[in-house]
């Protein structure tokens, strides 16, 4: 019955009820209370986004970026860090630099509100390619001067707490973007100057099978910025020339122009995240412009937006993902 009525109350209150008693606290933390709203569908989710560490309740009143509070000092300011969510954890992988890039894992428990050291990848990396297939977190490629195999890529089990070492040669290590599209992993990469054409191009890793392919190249030449998949369809925020969001139809093999937003709206470079049909474009200091993808369909294109205020800073922001709860 406790479990029946603790698992309705919203999540912002979750930090107040385990301040009420110690058996309340392990309810609300075990994962038992996690399996019980998201299978009668209580579930809320947040967005978490790396300057330093934010998090984002899209569903509040007044909504606002707010600090999480105990990032690990080794943590702080690092660069190129993986950023995924497996269930109710938070896993930050590597990052650093060439000449200073770690092999380190952090993962931070949302119910809990704490964090731990986890299994080290079995390489330095930073700037890799970050996904979660299958319950498990894949590390693909990323720059390091101290790896032997930049041709390799990391698969984490967290029931083992474990990383297991793959190569190939086809698995690039200069990644610049990364997407999950029908269960394949598609990897944006920088194109060496003296063998390709196009400044870029994109491979494909199919994890259910382990192969490795050449993306579309009709694809590859929209793909011109951060990438997020909204029900099936990809969507590419093309900040070359001023920001614009485009949607690749796959049907009929071309890009297709969805909305222009204005720069001091969207604070560019920016990153983009998903939340059932709504996009997230996080700039600068996490300023944060919400759009409804299911308008897309109205004249003109026109999309249903609005806007978060974000922190007084300019800071960069390096990734973003959604967590459930």
């Amino acid at each position: 019955m406790a479990l029946s009525c603790l698992a309705r109350v919203p999540r912002k209150y979750h930090a107040i009820l385990k301040c009420v008693s110690k058996r309340w606290r392990e309810l609300v933390c075990c994962d038992e209370f996690y399996d019980y709203r998201r299978v009668h569908s209580l579930s809320e989710t947040w967005m978490y986004g790396k300057i330093w560490f934010y998090v984002l309740d899209p569903n509040e009143s007044q909504r606002r970026w707010k600090c999480v509070p105990g990032l690990p000092a080794r943590a702080l300011n690092k660069m190129g860090m993986g950023f995924e969510v497996i269930g109710k954890k938070v896993y930050l992988l590597g990052g650093g630099g060439w000449s200073d890039a770690t092999n380190e894992v952090f993962c931070y428990d949302v119910s809990r509100n704490s964090w731990t050291q986890v299994a080290s990848l079995s390489t330095a990396r930073y700037d890799s390619a970050c996904h979660v297939y299958d319950g498990k977190i894949y590390a693909i490629g990323g720059l390091a001067s101290t790896r032997s195999d930049p041709y390799s890529w990391d698969i984490f089990d967290p029931r083992t707490n474990s990383w297991e070492l793959h190569s190939n040669a086809c698995a690039v290590p200069e990644v610049e973007d990364s997407v999950v599209l029908d269960g394949k992993i598609y990897i944006r990469c920088q194109a060496s100057a003296s063998t390709m054409s196009s400044p870029f191009y994109a491979v494909v890793y199919e994890p259910s099978s382990g192969t490795w392919q050449r993306a579309d190249a009709d694809m590859v030449a929209g793909w011109q910025g951060p990438a997020v998949v909204v029900d099936g369809t990809l969507y590419v925020l093309d900040q070359s020339s001023g920001t614009k969001l485009m949607m690749w139809q796959k049907d009929k093999r071309e890009w297709v122009a969805v909305k222009r937003l204005s720069t001091l709206l969207t604070k560019p470079p920016c990153q983009l995240a998903a939340i059932g049909k709504k996009l997230f474009i996080v700039g600068k200091g996490l300023s944060t412009v919400v759009l409804d993808t299911s308008q897309t369909g109205s004249v003109e294109g026109a999309m249903v937006g609005t806007s978060i205020p974000g922190l007084i800073t300019d800071d960069k922001v390096l990734n973003c993902k959604f967590q459930t709860l």
